[in-house]
């Protein structure tokens, strides 16, 4: 169950673990700075005015866009794990 946990999806996703934790700490990083600056607009809506979508439309082209498809002819949905596949219920 751990060596699932912590090497399926990167190697579903055609990276390593090291390689997987980069990437998403890089997403993680931008989705924050994104939200913030959400936050940020809806207190003052004169700035941060495109910041959020811009944010989400990068990311979008990375992930989706851009991906290589490591499951030819497959549907990404059928490999995607999230916390109901291992029993949390989210």
């Amino acid at each position: 169950m751990l060596r699932y946990l912590f090497t399926e999806h990167p190697r579903e996703v055609g990276e390593t673990y090291l390689e997987h934790m980069g990437v998403a700490f890089g997403f993680g990083r931008r989705m924050l700075l994104g939200g913030l600056a959400c936050m940020v607009h809806g207190f003052v809506p004169g700035i941060h005015k495109r910041t959020g979508s811009n944010t989400i439309r990068a990311l979008n082209a990375r992930m989706v866009v851009g991906r290589v498809d490591v499951f030819p002819g497959t549907d990404p949905a059928d490999h995607a794990h999230g916390f109901r596949d291992l029993g949390f219920g989210i």
